[in-house]
């Protein structure tokens, strides 16, 4: 007995020294080490430092573990990065949280059906499977594809900024038609398909790095590959009966604060328009506010943005105004590179060395100014 209890404090002080380890697994992180082997079984791979006995590659060494592969910590509390066994595919597990967002399964899985994916104009991101998790407190994981956010790599012509804000705009379009606002379509939630532009893929975690970690990742540009981009996160999402008329809902603050119906939360709002507001802002910021030439694009986002929601533009004519602008741009202009405003003068030249090197490919393969995929 007396073994018994020296063994059990043994035991507690060594998880104890363990837990105060630098590099350590976190609570969150801990949640999928429990459930590493059943996600394999369900045909799924977790990164070495998720797997059930892992040892630390920096134990029992001189190196510091935030440089090494499996001492980067995972910051996403209900997601996951993984590889589907079968085919190598890098793909997101992600928590369904009924209580954090009660719609958000049945939009997605709404938003995947055959009939609606196979509509062009759908830039939500699919849902590959849901995996039942049996006796646990988040009872399913959705599975996802495992994009990247939409501005990195950065833009390099107006025309990759152009197809990016197409799609962008058709894809609310499309949630809009069927009575979805988003709610929370602002930058973090907007994403790019990188499986033509990263053929050997990235790490998940140091996205600029090789999977293996070692060296930078290769890519090409947009306008070699023409991706794709995606809207993700249904959480605070919701679809609304139009019968009903416009709808009217409390104002939920997520990735962006700024809009106005925000300052008085007491006061309902319509999400559509708010959804609005959002997309606006966020050309506002990405592209007008720090990167110069793009005045061609500031009457529309000023539309989008104004104090009044009801003044603001429906989806329908952000598209309908936004192809016109679009089609009035010359290919000279669509082909031009982007400059950053706080852009000098040695780093200019050099950039645009190299941009009219890969230009000259460009026009030679036949490459449109314009990517859309």
């Amino acid at each position: 007995m007396a073994n018994s209890s020296q063994d059990s404090l043994n035991t507690e002080e060594s998880l104890r020294a363990d837990s105060e380890s630098p590099g350590r697994l976190i609570r969150s992180e801990r949640w999928w080490t429990k459930r590493q082997k059943l996600l394999e079984d369900a045909g799924y791979m977790l990164r070495p430092r998720f797997r059930q006995g892992w040892t630390p590659s920096w134990k029992g060494t001189n190196k510091l573990y935030f440089t090494l592969e499996d001492g980067l910590r995972n910051l996403l509390r209900v997601a996951l990065d993984a590889t589907r066994i079968s085919d190598g595919k890098p793909v997101m597990l992600k928590q369904v949280v009924r209580e954090e967002g009660p719609y958000e399964l049945d939009i997605a899985t709404f938003l995947s059906s055959d009939e609606l994916l196979s509509d062009p104009r759908n830039h939500t991101v699919p849902l590959l499977e849901v995996i039942e998790l049996p006796n646990a407190d988040k009872d399913k994981l959705m599975v996802m594809p495992r994009l990247r956010p939409f501005h990195n790599p950065k833009f390099e012509t107006y025309g990759e900024a152009v197809s990016f804000m197409t799609q962008i705009f058709e894809g609310l379009q499309f949630m809009h038609e069927r009575n979805i606002a988003h709610r929370d379509c602002t930058r973090n939630n907007i994403m790019l398909d990188p499986s033509s532009m990263y053929p050997d893929s990235f790490h998940p975690r140091k996205i600029n790095r090789r999977k293996n970690f070692k060296g930078k990742a290769k890519h090409y540009t947009r306008t070699h590959c023409r991706p794709r981009y995606y809207y993700i996160d249904f959480g605070l999402s919701r679809r609304y009966d139009p019968v009903k008329g416009p709808p009217l809902d409390e104002p939920l603050e997520g990735g962006d604060k700024s809009a106005p119906e925000h300052r008085d939360q007491s006061k309902r709002c319509n999400p559509f328009f708010t959804d609005i507001y959002y997309l606006g802002n966020l050309i506002r910021e990405t592209f007008i506010y720090k990167r110069l030439g793009f005045e061609f694009v500031e009457p529309l986002v000023a539309d989008m943005v104004q104090d009044d929601p009801e003044k603001r533009p429906k989806i329908d004519e952000v598209v309908t105004r936004f192809a016109d602008i679009r089609s009035s741009l010359s290919t000279k202009k669509l082909r031009s590179r982007i400059v950053r405003r706080n852009e000098v003068g040695v780093v200019r030249f050099w950039r645009a060395c190299g941009y009219l090197y890969r230009t000259a490919g460009y026009i030679l393969s036949k490459k449109p100014p314009i990517p859309d995929p």
